[in-house]
Order: C-alpha cells, then structure tokens, then sequence
C-alpha cells in the first residue's frame, strides 16, 4: 500500500470534520454536498494532492457548466440528467481529467437536481460547496499527519532485503522447503512492487520541499540503486529456485566456492545499508572480499568448465549455468556501483549522510 490505512482513514475523517464545520460556519445550507466533495481529494502525498485538487477544481467547474446548461435548456428529467453525464465523462476523457469524473458526476447529480424555483442560485451554491469539500482536504493535506516515506522507503527496501539474504542462504545450501519458498518469492515480487510505489511517492514529496534539493536528488539516486539490487538479488533467489538440480549436480568444490562468494556478497550487501544507516564510520571502506581466495576470474573458469560438458541427459544445462553466474556477476557489480554511490553521498553530505527515522 502506498500510505497506511489507519493514517488515511483518519485524514479523510479529519478532512470531512473540517469541511462539514466551515459549511456550517457559513451557513451553508446543503452541508452534505461539502462533506462529499471532502473525500475525493485525500491523496498519500501533498503534491499528488495538489494535482488532484487541480483537477478536482476543473471537474467541478464543467459538471456545473453542463449541469446548468442542460437545466435551461432540457430541463431537469432523469433522461437529461444521465444524458448530461455521458456528455461530462466524454469530456473528462478528451481532457485527460478522468481522475475528477467521479466528482463531476457528483456536481452534476446535485446541481440537476435542485430545485426549479431560484434554480441558478441554488446550483451556483450547491456547485460552490463542492469547492469548499475540495479545498478543505486540500488543507487537511497540507497541515495534518506529514507522510515519511524516505523512513519507509528505506525500512521496506531493509525488509525485503533481510528476507531475500535469509532464502539466499538456505537455498545455496539447499536447505529450503520449496513450498513456503515458492509462496515467499511472490510475495517478495509484490513487496519490491510496492517498495517502486514508495519510491514514486518520495520523489513526488521532494517536489513540494525545496530545502536541500542536490542531497535528495543524490538520495533518489541511491535508492534507486538498492531498489535495483533488490532485484538483482531477488533474480538470483528465483534461479536457484528454478535451477536447483541443475546446480546440485555441481562439482562439490565448486558449490562450495560458489556459496562462499555468493554469502560475502550477501554480507557486502547487509553491511551497504548499516554504511548508509551511519553504523558503519564513513572512513571504512567495505572491502568483504579480501580474506576470500576465490577470485571471480577463477570462478569463472570453473563455470565454463561446467559449460562445455557434454551432458546428455539435460542439453539446456549450459545456458542455465551461463544465466545463473551472468546474474551472480551483475549482483556483484550493482553492488559495487551502490557503494560507490553511497561513499559519495557521505563524502559531499556529511550532514545529511546518517539517516534517521
């Protein structure tokens, strides 16, 4: 999810609050229509809120027109009223304003239902309460609960992370139970999912605050790349997943060598995101291979050994050997570029370089 549902229940319920007491602050007489109006601005971010307000402003402004419209020209019948609402969404839809459709149809309804008598006083006051429901979420995300969502971007990017290393480990031991691990990595493709959508909503909160805008863009940067090793590591749990025969038929020695590089790039890993919470001094240089004697070139070799087997019994077990040590290689290095990027970062924005929750 992209915002937390006790958060976004109670902003919506603060935003309906707010918006039924202005209405009867000014006397308004349809108060429901406010309160209405209030729900469908509530957005996770303030800037994705802003947009929405735009075009929830828009869409009241054309629901009025046409509701007003079509009254004084057709009249009020519900032929005319559903016939004004096909005309709304198709100009909603020309407008690329479907997000607002819903309220436009809102504004609609009420505006073609009020009363002939003062019918245009009425409309413009019935249309300019939806307004005020509008504005006032607006404000309600503005002012109330302030979303975090570096603190939890990073927390999921941990987690997913945590649970990727955890199966990992079993699998290149060949210790996992295949049906939890099966259901594990679809729900680890729906977190990393998910770790994407925070990512977006990150990005969109630095479009709202200007205040050291180079050290966040740096940041964005970061995150991404944890985002893209998380899925470089993910890519190697399901080939193992996937591969497992494949890699049991290994040589002993080299399933040993191959797990061995395999946990000090795991524990290069967990030991990034300790450098980037600040628990690691910035003046170290992780360097998790230097008591490791297998070098990636020797690892290398052993594997095109493997290769160019002739095995009968399984002619596609080359090119699965091949994929399985292309994503190892493509960890490592990813994993290179995120600490170089970290090691930057802490160099240029020693103020901003520990992170707190």
């Amino acid at each position: 999810m992209s915002m937390k549902l006790g958060a976004r229940m109670l902003k919506t319920g603060i935003a309906i609050i707010l918006a039924l007491l202005i209405a009867e602050l000014l006397h308004i007489p349809t108060p429901a229509f406010v309160g209405i109006a209030a729900i469908f601005a509530i957005q996770p971010t303030i800037y994705r809120s802003y947009l929405t307000v735009i075009e929830q402003i828009q869409g009241n402004i054309l629901g009025a027109v046409l509701a007003i419209g079509f009254v004084l020209a057709l009249g009020n019948h519900i032929l005319v009223i559903g016939l004004a609402a096909v005309v709304a969404i198709g100009l909603m839809v020309k407008f690329k304003l479907e997000n607002a459709i819903r309220l436009a149809l809102v504004t609609i309804v009420a505006v073609m239902a009020a009363p002939t008598d003062d019918f245009l006083q009425v409309a413009l006051l019935r249309s300019g309460s939806i307004f005020l429901g509008i504005v006032s979420s607006f404000i309600v995300n503005l002012v109330f609960l302030p979303p975090k969502y570096e603190t939890k971007l990073f927390e999921s990017i941990s987690a997913v992370t945590e649970d990727i290393i955890k199966w990992t480990r079993l699998s290149t031991r060949f210790a996992s139970e295949e049906g939890l691990l099966k259901k594990d990595l679809a729900k680890l493709k729906e977190r990393s999912a998910a770790n994407n959508q925070l990512y977006s909503m990150y990005k969109e909160e630095r479009k709202y605050f200007r205040r050291s805008e180079y050290s966040k863009a740096r940041k964005l940067v970061i995150y991404r790349q944890m985002i893209y090793v998380n899925q470089n590591s993910l890519a190697i749990l399901k080939l193992q997943h996937k591969y497992e025969n494949v890699l049991y038929q290994l040589p002993e020695d080299l399933q040993v060598h191959t797990r061995r590089r395999l946990d000090f790039l795991l524990s290069y890993h967990e030991q990034l995101l300790m450098k980037f919470m600040g628990r690691v001094r910035q003046e170290i240089e992780l360097d998790p291979f230097q008591d490791e004697n297998v070098e990636i070139s020797q690892l290398f070799d052993r594997f095109i050994k493997e290769v160019k087997k002739d095995d009968e019994y399984n002619e596609y077990q080359p090119y699965h050997l091949i994929h399985f040590f292309s994503a190892l290689l493509e960890y490592e290095e990813q994993l290179e570029h995120l600490d170089r990027l970290i090691r930057s970062f802490q160099l240029y924005h020693k103020k901003d370089a520990v992170f707190t929750k």
